[in-house]
């Protein structure tokens, strides 16, 4: 099926033609946003500003997504996952736009993620929101905020180490909150008659104090996930500080009704791990997170050079795409996170976008982390494809 970029008629925030990501794409009848934030063109400085308080900037993004999708012909009543990526500046002021969320949607209640990140590449900007919609909303919404598409996709709330009275569980222990946080994503999913066996992605968000630790992690994640015989994709992020105090580990799990097939161009490196380059569910590859590694002796490549280390990464991308007989044109959402010392040279990573993927260009979203789970890293890209 094919990928169609969205182009309003009119969008008086900023030209959007040149960039090597799209406003959003449709599958279909569905639609996968960038990420949008206030930024827009101010025509006195010929720069992009960022304006207002939290209150300010959540109604200028969704006023955004909202009028991407009605040149989609769709409307917030179709979203089904809305992710805000909040800054550690902003976090504070959160209830704001978790206020205008509720203006937006009123009783509709699509599934709702909310990522740390350290900031925005607009410095100014507090939030960046994407959405995922398909026309009539969610299939069906479970318990605890899960909402099913109608294609088969599942996607959760985020997943905190938090019990039902919101106390903070096993502080001090990233290994106990992590298996608190699967545990959590299977109590959910089998509420959707599901388990933990259909995950097709984990991304997780530690902090850098716990780095040293997170291998430990992969006992928890042995004994609870790939019962189906696939390991989901995964990706690890570091970020300064988390949800709350106490948090060490924050979880985001997408899930299928579709039955799973692994996909690996042949990188022996993943019999041991309990996740898979690709997934394949339904008519979606859901996918690992990828950086600047020698699949085979485990080096990390071009240290201390972000657009080296792009290049790498978008060729690993590019070989799960072709092994599972897909190209880069197949690629609807790419979510790059960015180390601090990578910041200077990330602007020379559009330039390489540009030579790998093609248009359609993906959804899109850029942020910055504090760190990756090796510290060598200064990029990591979460993709995901549809399958032709």
């Amino acid at each position: 099926m094919t990928l169609n970029a969205i182009r309003p008629d009119h969008f008086p925030w900023f030209r959007y033609e040149g960039y090597s990501f799209s406003l959003g794409l449709t599958h279909g009848a569905d639609a996968w946003l960038s990420g949008h934030s206030a930024s827009e063109h101010d025509p006195e400085s010929g720069r992009m500003v960022v304006k207002g308080g939290m209150t300010d900037q959540a109604r200028t993004a969704y006023a955004k997504i909202e009028r991407i999708l009605e040149a989609a012909g769709l409307t917030f009543q179709d979203v089904t996952k809305i992710t805000e990526n909040v800054t550690l500046h902003g976090l504070g002021h959160y209830p704001e736009a978790e206020a205008v969320r509720q203006e937006v949607f009123g009783e509709h209640r699509p599934a709702v993620s909310t990522v740390i990140v350290e900031r925005l590449l607009r410095p100014a900007a507090f939030i960046e929101i994407e959405v995922h919609a398909s026309p009539g909303g969610p299939k069906a919404v479970s318990e605890g905020g899960v909402a099913e598409t109608a294609d088969g996709a599942v996607f959760l709330p985020t997943l905190l180490p938090v019990d039902e009275h919101g106390a903070v569980v096993h502080e001090g222990d990233l290994v106990g909150q992590y298996a608190y946080c699967l545990d959590k994503a299977d109590r959910l999913l089998r509420g959707a008659g599901l388990s933990l066996d259909a995950a097709v992605t984990t991304y997780d968000y530690s902090t850098p104090a716990t780095r040293d630790v997170y291998r430990r992690t992969h006992r928890a994640r042995k004994e609870r996930l790939g019962g189906a015989g696939v390991y989901p994709g995964a990706g690890g992020i570091l970020m300064s500080e988390l949800h709350r105090p106490g948090v060490l580990v924050a979880l985001e799990v997408t899930a299928s009704r579709h039955p799973l097939e692994a996909v690996n161009p042949g990188w022996s490196r993943y019999d041991t791990l309990t996740y898979t380059p690709g997934v394949k569910a339904g008519g979606m590859l859901w996918m690992s997170g990828f950086a600047s590694l020698d699949m085979e002796t485990q080096e990390v490549l071009h240290p201390g050079d972000v657009v080296a280390q792009a290049e790498v990464t978008y060729d690993a991308i590019g070989q799960v795409l072709a092994a599972a007989g897909a190209g880069p044109e197949h690629l609807i959402s790419t979510i790059e996170f960015v180390c601090p010392d990578g910041l200077a040279g990330y602007r020379g990573v559009a330039g390489v976008r540009k030579e790998r993927l093609r248009e359609p260009w993906p959804a899109s979203t850029g942020a910055l982390c504090a760190g990756l789970l090796r510290p060598e890293f200064l990029l990591e890209v979460f993709p995901t494809a549809v399958l032709p």
